[in-house]
């Protein structure tokens, strides 16, 4: 009943209709994102793309194992309807793939061991008030650091360059995450213009009075819902309100067509209360890790 395609025998008008339609749907798991963010994909395909599971893969010492690309915060299956049997996916996933890890998204609801499962939180505000009652909900903080934002003179500005963000990026939070390397910069870099030429995505940059660079944020645009998919600050200029300047000029820009403000998740306490003091709430998603290795190859991946 359910089906293993590889990406080169994929109907791939037909699955990116399952994954638009679908009452998951994330922008994450359309075709052209997976081509740009994965090393390799394919997909459980229930009935006639009635249902779908897309699972990024690598090959080491001959097996093929289900990882968790950089750049993807949400997959899982997405399906036409809620009849669907995701035991049913989960079951097939483990006896095609030995070891699997999988973010899901936040609609699927499985009903499989615990064990191989980690729950993840993610902050979303909801935009289903005008900007001044959002504004209103925001904590004394945030509101302190817009006030300060003004007095520094911050400006914003669209549609920036992303290799400017790319470069913050890399000068901040990039020293302190070694594990993000080169060809993930590359990756996310072509990621983000594709994203520009589709227009589903944009640059927010925020400068100060010298005309430099203090914050960045790249913001997906899907249905009802806006996603910060990459940002950053000048870590050197961390006490004039850019960062929540960024977030609070997205959320006045989008709130007027969108329903939802995703802040990306975090399961780090300090930038889990950050994003909740702008008004948001914590969502709850899981994290699938399943691991049938041979014991010396499970070893290696614990």
């Amino acid at each position: 009943m359910i089906k293993y395609i590889k990406r080169k025998d994929l109907d791939v008008e037909k699955y990116n209709v399952c994954i638009e339609k679908s009452i998951q749907s994330k922008i994450y798991a359309f075709s052209w994102y997976l081509d740009v963010v994965t090393e390799n994909w394919s997909v459980f395909v229930y009935k006639d793309y009635n249902a779908v599971m897309p699972i990024p893969w690598k090959k080491k010492f001959f097996i093929k194992y289900g990882y968790p690309p950089f750049w993807l915060l949400e997959l899982g299956v997405f399906s036409l309807d809620d009849k669907v049997d995701f035991q049913l996916f989960y079951k097939t996933l483990f006896d095609k793939f030995k070891f699997v890890e999988t973010r899901l998204n936040q609609k699927n609801n499985p009903n499989i061991a615990s064990k191989h499962l980690i729950n993840n939180q993610m902050q979303i505000l909801k935009l289903d008030t005008d900007y001044p009652s959002i504004l209103s909900n925001y904590r004394k903080d945030r509101k302190k650091d817009i006030l300060k934002a003004s007095k520094n003179d911050l400006t914003e500005k669209w549609n920036d360059d992303p290799v400017k963000l790319i470069d913050l990026f890399k000068e901040n939070i990039g020293k302190r995450t070694p594990n993000i390397l080169e060809n993930d910069y590359n990756t996310v870099l072509t990621l983000m213009k594709l994203c520009i030429d589709k227009r589903v995505g944009e640059v927010l940059s925020i400068y100060d009075a010298h005309k430099n660079i203090v914050a960045s944020g790249f913001f997906l645009k899907h249905k009802n819902e806006i996603i910060i998919l990459i940002s950053s600050t000048d870590f050197k200029n961390r006490n004039n309100g850019a960062n929540t300047f960024l977030i609070d000029r997205a959320i006045f820009k989008f709130e007027k067509n969108y329903t939802v403000f995703n802040f990306g998740g975090s399961t780090i306490k300090s930038v889990a209360k950050y994003f909740l003091s702008f008004g948001a709430e914590t969502l709850n998603y899981q994290h699938l890790k399943y691991n049938n290795l041979p014991f010396l190859f499970k070893l290696l991946k614990q």
